[in-house]
């Protein structure tokens, strides 16, 4: 869930909080293409700087490390972290509207293109070969892939008859 304008305020500096609001969205639409790639580009160090600056916080906390200069002195950890969420939010909205530019350029360039092949096929020639005066062969006859039959087609009744005559000769010897 996002941090009202009032919390960004209290956690951030004034000349961060003019950068952090051109992320809001009225503002955001606003802007161009290399306008926004700065803004992301300033989100992001913002970003990097309070993450590294709470990691050696949280390392001098544990131990690991040696405090350097006024680091324990200035603002809590946690008001860091929110800090920290501020910008990957404001680096978030950015990121989505430099995404949003460059599907709608990639879009036009896509239109653009089935536009022109769309009028170069318009303009091609029409091919349509003549009919000519007469048919010719028309299409030529297939062999068949059957193989022939194993049994003559005259002796296929004969098997059968066979099998009726044996019958017979042997119901009459009883």
């Amino acid at each position: 869930m996002g941090s009202p304008f009032a919390t960004e305020r209290r956690l951030l500096a004034a000349d961060e909080i003019d950068q952090v609001v051109r992320s809001h969205y009225p503002e955001l639409d606003g802007l161009d293409h290399g306008e926004l790639r700065d803004l992301a580009r300033w989100l992001r160090s913002q970003h990097g700087r309070m993450r590294d600056t709470l990691r050696e916080r949280r390392r001098i906390h544990r131990g690991k490390a040696e405090p350097r200069g006024s680091a324990t002195e200035s603002a809590g950890e946690r008001s860091m972290a929110e800090k920290k969420q501020v910008f990957a939010r404001g680096l978030k909205r950015v990121n989505g509207r430099l995404a949003h530019l460059r599907s709608d350029a990639r879009r036009m360039r896509a239109t653009a293109a089935l536009g022109e092949a769309l009028a170069r096929r318009g303009q091609a020639a029409i091919h349509h070969p003549a009919a000519g005066e007469t048919s010719r062969e028309g299409m030529r006859a297939l062999p068949s892939m059957r193989r022939p039959g194993i049994v003559n087609p005259a002796r296929v009744g004969s098997v059968s008859q066979a099998g009726r005559n044996a019958q017979a000769a042997r119901d009459s010897r009883n």
